[in-house]
């Protein structure tokens, strides 16, 4: 809940995200340009349970916040009265904006009041805000009433302020985009092939030796695979383009696109065919490294297939297998 949420990028007025049904806005300066209040009004396709949810839970509001293609590297939350809440966004060249605040009023599932500030990366205050926002039942939809206030703290304050409608409004869009897989049950076992390794190696070598094509091309894929690497940008809308070459001389063409990548911490990426989405992500355990790695299938029966027809499973751990052992030649 960045301060006022302000763009650092964007110039123009942000329009209503897809997935809701009516928006509405309004902007003032406040008499000087330190200063900016902002009233937007969405309509979600979603229970407000769902929608209050989506604010309180770090790892939901991590997915979301933000303008478009930022990504939040930090996002913790203590979603009751007195608690604290902070988050760091970080932007497709890697410049980082932290901010943070407390929570005045937290009512479940109707309202929230916080206070919500942004620094630099010394902790320098930059703005300051107050923000409430209000969830209504309308009969199953929820009406959601943002209400912000900012002051700026230093010279350049107008400038973020400027982009505080932009800001807010691309965050309530990714928020409409994210909501219907936030509604879902949780429980998508059925459908998923997860596999997890402990690394004796620091989480910032453990994340490059997954990124690095130098590093990868040693490692990727099951027992006895080779892979040809064509291009791989690991950012946000990022391609990784390469060839599997098996043990029999197959060819597999895969294509990959990212569309998270929170380094140390997360990757998110979608395989285009067949058609999944892989979550990895790095854990500190003390000095040791815990990966994740998550492929979750459209559906079981497809999880299934592949399972079936490419070994995935038993691919995912071989292949995590060779990680581990390429990792430890380099720590030791």
């Amino acid at each position: 809940m960045r301060a006022n949420n302000p763009n650092p990028s964007a110039t123009s007025r942000a329009t209503s995200g897809a997935t809701s049904n009516a928006s509405a806005h309004e902007s003032s300066a406040v008499g000087n340009d330190m200063e900016r209040e902002l009233t937007l009004v969405r309509i979600f396709d979603a229970p407000r349970e769902v929608v209050f949810k989506a604010w309180a839970d770090p790892r939901q509001l991590a997915q979301w916040w933000g303008p478009k293609i930022f990504t939040n590297p930090v996002c913790e939350v203590d979603a009751q009265p007195g608690g604290a809440w902070r988050i760091v966004m970080r932007a497709p060249d890697g410049t980082e904006y932290p901010c943070g605040g407390v929570y005045r009023e937290v009512v479940e599932p109707e309202r929230l009041v916080f206070t919500n500030n942004a620094t630099d990366r010394d902790g320098k205050p930059l703005l300051e805000g107050f923000t409430t926002v209000t969830f209504e039942d309308l009969a199953g939809k929820t009406k959601l009433t943002l209400h912000t206030r900012a002051v700026g703290l230093v010279p350049y304050a107008p400038k973020m302020l400027a982009g505080m409608e932009a800001g807010w409004s691309q965050s309530l869009d990714k928020l409409a985009g994210s909501l219907p897989a936030f509604a879902q049950p949780e429980t998508t076992s059925d459908r998923e092939i997860v596999a997890m390794r402990v690394f004796d190696a620091p989480r910032e070598l453990v994340f490059q030796m997954w990124t690095d094509p130098q590093h990868v091309k040693h490692w990727w894929g099951p027992q006895g695979f080779s892979i040809t690497i064509h291009e791989m940008d690991v950012r946000p809308g990022g391609v990784w383009r390469f060839i599997m070459h098996g043990p029999d001389g197959r060819n597999y063409q895969n294509e990959i696109v990212y569309m998270e990548t929170a380094s140390p911490e997360r990757l998110l990426y979608r395989h285009v065919s067949p058609p999944f989405q892989s979550t990895a992500t790095f854990v500190e355990r003390g000095r040791k490294t815990e990966l994740t790695v998550r492929m979750r299938f459209e559906s079981a029966a497809l999880r299934d297939k592949i399972a079936k027809e490419f070994g995935a499973v038993e691919g995912l751990n071989q292949e995590l297998d060779r990680l581990r052992e390429y990792v430890a030649d380099r720590v030791h």
